[in-house]
């Protein structure tokens, strides 16, 4: 189920939910949608990682996972992750609303059918479109408590959206003799380094400005504003290390990665507390 990416996803989901209800959403609701989620996310991972197991078993990286290992067989996987996904549509139908659970079942046919079996072999811009999947607990989350997506669930979506490929191109820099061994045309592994610190500035710039829309349509206070836009001068800092001739090079992709995780989970904090205080 790849759970840590899946914790992951789920950071961005409760912030979303605290605003769309301008406030603590109820605390049955909340259990039922991060249940689900987990449950939804993890299906969408054991379905990738079916379908990659001949890819996963080329690189260091995920040559110990279940499926490359013999652990688990590919029909267990499949029956597996058919069952959680079930489940994860049940219960969003059941405690949550019709529109989370069709945003949930286009989540994971986009991740599997789009990002995993369309794009992550043939383009370099995978993770670009592909990441939208990413995207999609925002708005399950936010659709969850009333069953429509204001604006600022978009602005938050695009949040997501440009902070997506920064934050997985620096692990791709981490791990590019990985994804060359695979053939995965990854950024990193078919782009210059000129050119993949110049498509990490746009997203990180459109990402911060995202943040600042979000911001405003949420009507949240100034001091948010600050903190904010600090937080992501802080990730843009970090891009001002990545230079192109530099020997480590790799360490500061690491970085990167790293304090994007940071990024994601403290502006997530920021956007909760805000919300609060407001309410």
């Amino acid at each position: 189920m790849k759970l840590r990416v899946v914790e992951l996803l789920l950071v961005s989901t409760l912030p979303a939910m605290v605003l769309a209800q301008k406030g603590l959403p109820d605390f049955g609701l909340t259990v039922a949608t991060i249940l689900a989620g987990t449950l939804a996310a993890g299906s969408a991972n054991a379905f990738n990682m079916v379908i990659e197991a001949d890819l996963d078993r080329l690189m260091v990286r995920t040559a110990k996972r279940p499926l490359v290992t013999g652990q688990v067989s590919k029909r267990s996987a499949v029956i597996f992750a058919s069952i959680i996904g079930l489940l994860s549509l049940v219960i969003f139908q059941i405690y949550t609303t019709t529109l989370a659970t069709v945003l949930t079942a286009v989540a994971i046919a986009y991740y599997v059918l789009v990002y995993t079996l369309a794009l992550k072999r043939t383009t370099s811009q995978n993770i670009v479109w592909g990441g939208a999947a990413g995207c999609m607990p925002v708005l399950i989350g936010w659709a969850a408590v009333t069953n429509s997506l204001a604006p600022a669930a978009w602005a938050f979506f695009f949040l997501i959206f440009f902070w997506t490929p920064p934050h997985f191109w620096a692990l791709a820099i981490k791990y590019e003799d990985d994804y060359a061994a695979a053939k995965i045309p990854m950024l990193p592994v078919v782009a210059t380094r000129a050119n993949v610190l110049k498509q990490m500035w746009f997203h990180t710039i459109a990402m911060i400005i995202s943040s600042g829309v979000l911001l405003y349509l949420a009507e949240l206070q100034w001091w948010s504003y600050v903190a904010t836009f600090t937080l992501g001068a802080v990730f843009a800092a970090q891009l001002l290390a990545l230079k192109e001739g530099a020997a480590n090079y790799n360490q500061v992709a690491g970085k990167i990665f790293q304090w994007s995780i940071t990024y994601l989970s403290l502006v997530s904090v920021v956007l909760v507390v805000a919300q609060l205080v407001k309410a």
